[in-house]
């Protein structure tokens, strides 16, 4: 396995910058999901590491040697593609063992190890048939298998699971998950899908419009998003964000907005800064750290009820504060609401997170 690095990479096509000035690193062993909504960049970044793409700037190592030089039959990686890219007229034996015909292995030898990798997949017995004989899963599997045949230094994926059912998808998912980590491979997973990305990832890179607007772990992510972009990205459902007002009184931070009364919030020299450049602040606070309280109840959000979704294990209460601007909270009680009364939702000061002007995440007290 190897490490791989971007260094100021960018990709244009024309006009078009699809890749700006992009800097990162995935280390050996890792699995590094590259996550963001269609046309941000994830796949053409992937496929520069594959060698399918050239950078009109910057450098691409993999192992520490600059690849831009390189065929991708040369850059010893392998790609699972969405479509999976079976070869139709050959059965399964013979599209695993591909990648060692091509490197002329002998046909008794490619064969061994294609059905070495195929039992370890649990599509062993699959072999004499062809790909339209077989489902979806078993196809994604084979695609998995023939990039696992010869050992690759990077293992490239885009969006391998988007094509199956929510079932399947779950299922191999979680063998990925455990492959990965029994492997120690290099692995680079483009998707749109955050749980995905939540799911697999040692980092995520969660990238808008060519850039990369947060790097690390998923848990460092979902707690503390470093944009609005990537608190309402990642989350389902997504963090409520709330434009608000905000003033100081006998040293603490008071917020307001429509049917919205915060009080008792540390004022920190980051937020009186936030506050000095102007633009407002946005509020934000995940769905589970909400909950229905009295309507008299402090540190709460008062609306119309919108929507009430039995999920089975929790409900998602929507109130609407008007003109669209809703805010959902993750309820796990069978309480009963009606539509249309006026709901009340409290949380703790403690879950609050603050973005400024910009968009950008205030840092938390003692952060």
């Amino acid at each position: 396995m190897a490490s791989v690095e971007f260094e100021n990479v960018t990709k244009r096509f024309g006009d078009f910058t699809a890749v700006g000035d992009v800097s990162f690193d995935i280390g050996d062993g890792e699995f590094v999901c590259l996550l963001g909504p269609s046309g941000c960049g994830k796949t053409t970044s992937l496929r520069m590491i594959a060698g399918l793409e050239t950078p009109t700037a910057g450098k691409i190592r993999i192992g520490g040697e600059e690849v831009g030089h390189l065929h991708p039959k040369d850059r010893n990686i392998a790609m699972v593609f969405q479509d999976y890219a079976l070869y139709p007229h050959m059965n399964l034996a013979d599209n695993i063992a591909y990648p060692l015909k091509v490197r002329g292995e002998a046909l008794e030898k490619r064969h061994a190890r294609a059905r070495e990798v195929a039992d370890v997949l649990k599509i062993g017995h699959l072999m004499d048939r062809l790909p339209s004989q077989i489902s979806g899963g078993q196809q994604q599997r084979t695609s998995l298998a023939r990039a696992l045949v010869y050992p690759a230094k990077v293992y490239l994926f885009d969006e391998p699971l988007s094509n199956l059912d929510a079932k399947l998808r779950l299922e191999a998912r979680g063998f990925l998950n455990h492959l990965q980590r029994d492997m120690g491979m290099t692995a680079v997973y483009v998707t749109h899908d955050q749980a995905e990305a939540m799911a697999l990832a040692t980092r995520i890179a969660v990238m808008d419009h060519g850039s990369i607007v947060q790097y690390a772990s998923p848990i460092e992510i979902y707690r503390r998003p470093a944009t609005t972009f990537v608190a309402n990205f990642v989350g389902n459902p997504p963090m409520n964000l709330v434009a608000v007002e905000a003033m100081q009184a006998e040293g603490k931070l008071q917020l307001r907005a429509k049917g919205l009364a915060i009080e008792g919030l540390p004022m920190t020299e980051a937020i009186a800064a936030a506050l000095a450049a102007g633009g407002g602040l946005t509020l934000g606070v995940r769905p589970e750290h909400l909950a229905v309280v009295a309507p008299d109840a402090a540190n709460a959000i008062t609306a119309p009820l919108f929507a009430n979704e039995n999920m089975g294990p929790e409900s998602l209460v929507t109130i609407d504060r008007g003109e669209s601007a809703r805010v959902t909270a993750r309820i796990f009680t069978d309480d009963h609401l009606e539509l249309g009364e006026r709901v009340t939702l409290g949380f703790a000061p403690g879950h609050v997170h603050l973005f400024d002007g910009k968009g950008l995440r205030i840092p938390a007290a003692g952060e």
